[in-house]
Parts: structure tokens; sequence; C-alpha cells
């Protein structure tokens, strides 16, 4: 094989794998969802199903918040009183599990995944 022959090959070859390595690290972290369900029901008893939300940001729930919570994803959730996922008064709730509000508590607002 002439040289100039095995230096293209050499170098197409490690353009192959920088561009693979690119593409994998740009990507793993696009559109990664938490696979499941989120269902609440609003202080009017309407009940909203959100399906795989995404795992990064602040979830807001309908503006008259939600007094009960399904948690139907493969992921923990933490639920806020306020609409900015800040503050206290949180609860932590576990993937496939449920939490409803007392009589005279705040209703949750909003919501972020534990990724």
């Amino acid at each position: 094989m002439p040289v100039i022959a095995h230096r293209r090959r050499r170098l197409g070859i490690a353009a192959g794998i920088a561009l693979l390595t690119l593409t994998v690290a740009g990507c793993s972290g696009l559109g990664r969802t938490a696979v499941g369900p989120v269902t609440y029901t609003t202080e009017r008893d309407v009940v909203i199903t959100v399906n795989s939300p995404p795992v990064k940001g602040c979830h807001r729930l309908a503006p008259s918040g939600a007094k009960a919570v399904n948690n139907g994803t493969l992921i923990d959730i933490i639920l806020y009183r306020t609409r900015n996922c800040t503050g206290p008064g949180t609860t932590y709730l576990g993937k496939s599990l449920s939490d409803v509000n007392g009589l005279n508590a705040l209703p949750w607002r909003s919501y972020s995944t534990v990724h």
C-alpha cells in the first residue's frame, strides 16, 4: 500500500471516530423524558395527565393547583407549592406512588424530576 493511501486511510478512520464521538456525546442528553404519565387532580376535580414529561426543568401544574398527584413515571419527582419549583413545603414522590393533600394544605403548583 502506498504511503499516501495509508495516510488517507488513517485520517479517514480518525475523522470517523471523532465524528462518532461527537454525535454520541451531543445527542445523549437530548429529548430525555420521564417515561410514563404524571396524573393529577385539580382543586376543581379535573383529572389531567401529562405523558412522559421532559426530565429537565420545572413543570407547572394547572393554575388552580393539584390536590392529588400520581407519579406513574419511571423516575421520582418533587412537588412544590410554588409555580417555579422553589420554596418550602416540598413533597418527594417516588416512582409509581401517589400522594393526596390534607384538607387544609395548599395545592401543589409545580414539579421537577429527580435524575
